[in-house]
Order: C-alpha cells, then sequence, then structure tokens
C-alpha cells in the first residue's frame, strides 16, 4: 500500500468497446485497487436496460441518464475523491459535466482527467458551456503537454499525469526479421484516423515491397468504405481486418510486427503508440495534434506530414531498410515509454488524491 487508502469514485466509459479511453479507465481502476485504494467505478457506458432500449435514437440517451446520474450521486456521497474520465463533445456534455457538478454539491474534490484529441476544436465552440463546469472542479489533470498548452491559451491550469502503458504485457520481443514485412495500425475505422490514407500509404509501400502485408486492428463505421478502398488499391489480398482486439490479443499482434503505422488527424497521446514504443515496434506516424509532444523525428519514431501518404511510405521504406535505424528508434520508443509506467505514474497520482482529500477533511473539520 502506498499510503493511507482513499475512497475514489472513478467515472468513466469501460469496455467494451476495448478503445483508448475505456482500456484506460479499466486498466486504473485495477492499478489503483492494487495500490491498496478502494475504487468504486461508476460506468459512462453502462448497458441499456432493457437492451432493446439501445435502439431508440433520441431516447436511450435519457434512459441512460437518469440511473447514471443515481449512480454518480451515490458514489460521491461515499467518496474521498472523484476522478472523471472526459472526452470532447457530447461525452462531455452528457457524462463528464454532470459528475463535476453532482461532486461540487456534495463537496467531494472533482479530477477532470480530460484526454479528447479534439480539445482544441471542442472550447473554440463551446469554450462558454465548458469553462464554468472545469472551474468547478479541483484539478484539471491532462495526458499530455499538447493538451496542456490547448488549456493554457483558456486560462485554465493543468497538472499532466501521464496516461499509463503496461510493459508487463507490452514488451519488446527478440528482433526477427520476418519473410514478409507486417505494418500494423491500431486505430479505429473511424475518419478522424484517417485509416485511407494508411492504406495509401501500405499501396505505395507495396510497390517497393510486393510481399509486405497489413493488419488493421480496429472496427467502426468505415470498415466497408476502407475494404472497397483496398481493393481499389490491388492491396486487398494483403490486407486483414482485424476487428478491435483485447490487450493479450494486441500485444501478440505486436509480437508479428516490423511497424507501427499511424495516419491520425486529430489525436493527443495515443496509446497505441505508447504500446508499440513498449513492444519495441518501430513507429511511422502523422505529426497530428498532439503525437509530436511524444514522438520526436528520428529519435523514437519517424513523422510526416498528416493526409501525405507519399511521405509515410517513404518512411516505412527508410525502417525496413535501414536496419541501424530501425534498432535506434526501438530503443528510443523503450526510453521513451519509462515515464509512462505505473511505478513513474503512481506517486503523482496518489501524492494528488491524498492532498485533495487531506484539503477536504481540514476543511470539513
Amino acid at each position: 500500500m502506498d499510503q493511507l487508502a482513499l475512497r475514489i469514485a472513478l467515472v468513466g466509459p469501460m469496455p467494451p468497446p476495448a478503445a483508448g479511453i475505456p482500456n484506460q479507465t479499466a486498466q486504473l481502476a485495477e492499478l489503483l485497487r492494487t495500490a491498496g485504494q478502494h475504487v468504486e467505478v461508476v460506468r459512462m457506458n453502462a448497458p441499456y436496460r432493457p437492451a432493446w432500449i439501445g435502439k431508440l435514437r433520441g431516447l436511450r440517451a435519457a434512459f441512460r441518464l437518469a440511473p447514471y446520474a443515481a449512480s454518480l450521486w451515490r458514489a460521491a456521497a461515499r467518496a474521498d475523491v472523484m476522478h472523471v474520465m472526459a472526452n470532447s463533445g457530447w461525452s462531455w456534455h452528457l457524462f463528464a459535466a454532470p459528475a463535476v457538478w453532482i461532486g461540487a454539491a456534495l463537496g467531494v474534490p472533482v479530477v477532470v482527467n480530460y484526454r479528447g484529441g479534439a480539445a482544441a476544436q471542442f472550447l473554440a465552440r463551446r469554450a462558454r458551456l465548458v469553462l464554468p463546469t472545469m472551474a468547478r472542479a479541483a484539478v484539471i489533470a491532462v495526458p499530455s503537454g499538447f493538451l496542456h498548452a490547448v488549456f493554457a491559451r483558456y486560462g485554465i491550469a493543468c497538472t499532466v499525469v501521464p496516461n499509463v502503458v503496461d510493459t508487463a504485457r507490452f514488451r519488446p520481443r527478440p528482433a526477427a526479421a520476418h519473410a514478409a514485412p507486417h505494418i500494423v495500425v491500431a486505430r479505429n475505422l473511424e475518419p478522424i484516423y484517417d485509416n485511407a490514407t494508411a492504406l495509401h500509404a501500405f499501396a505505395a509501400l507495396r510497390q517497393v515491397c510486393p510481399d509486405a502485408r497489413l493488419t488493421l486492428a480496429g472496427s467502426g463505421p468505415e470498415e466497408f468504405v476502407l475494404r472497397r478502398l483496398a481493393t481499389e488499391l490491388g492491396v486487398a489480398p494483403a490486407v486483414t481486418f482485424s476487428g478491435r482486439l483485447e490487450h493479450a490479443a494486441m500485444a501478440g499482434l505486436y509480437g508479428t510486427a516490423d511497424i507501427l503505422l499511424n495516419a491520425s488527424r486529430i489525436d493527443n497521446l495515443p496509446n497505441a503508440l505508447l504500446e508499440a514504443m513498449a513492444a519495441g515496434v518501430p513507429v511511422v506516424s502523422s505529426a497530428a495534434g498532439g503525437i509530436p509532444y511524444l514522438v520526436t523525428h528520428g529519435v523514437n519514431g519517424l513523422l510526416a506530414a498528416p493526409g501525405d501518404a507519399n511521405a509515410m511510405a517513404a518512411a516505412m521504406l527508410r525502417v525496413l531498410g535501414e536496419p541501424g535505424l530501425a534498432a535506434a528508434l526501438r530503443a528510443g520508443g523503450l526510453r521513451s515509454v519509462e515515464r509512462f509506467t505505473w511505478d513513474a505514474v503512481r506517486p503523482q497520482l496518489l501524492g494528488l488524491y491524498g492532498m485533495l482529500a487531506g484539503r477536504r477533511h481540514s476543511v470539513v473539520s
């Protein structure tokens, strides 16, 4: 146990789906419990009951919000601290904001852990609605210097608390030359992740490496469009749509990968890049959003402009054709993830909780 056990209400989405923020919520709950803390999870994306309500667009949110608000109130009443995993858009308005106001109403300090890569666009449109709620939070915690800079433009003070990568699961394996270069994309099939550019980059790579293969490990609304594009580009036989994979399966996939390719156009601090680095897989990525705060070109990955498929293909060719560069990028990635381990993040997070809980109890007494 790191310190006196606290009662923490952790508010966020949980898997399924096995996506970035749900995975981080589930992982954080497990890690905090291992550190001796009492964690009560309030799930933002609880299943609809009865299940058929999920088919009623326009009404289903109301059916979810009432039990969610009741769960928030009960958890906050029992908590020393609330930790809210927040995102942009409707997720903020429907789920994060109510948690902040309920915590404030009950005098419970709230840590808003804001993680949305679209924060700049969201605040540009909705700052008047968002900022008064943020002012009710005890701390705004963000996982990257990128979001710290975004919020600073609005006069919002932030604390940087990095994401945690599971280095017990995502760990390097002995480097081995694969007969056919294997490229992995580990993002959901949604427009902001620009998997179309990733497919174009892969098609360009295949002009030089005709035996290269690609795995798209994600799911989403663009799957049909991307399958059609793969066929149009003539690479469909070499592309596997694996669907969204759980952590154990992703770790196994990285063990067969030569490159992690990321073409996103909006991003903050992608867990996929951290996991690939921890697994010793060289990263080729767009320089979108907060990615340059994590990836330094030529040190722990290679960067290209968003949407530039040819530059991404050229970067992948460099990694595949220059063993010294690939080894240097692997080593740089492993050094980078050291600050994202639980051993590095735990003292900071538990210290923050302890400070807020102590401040609250001193006021109450």
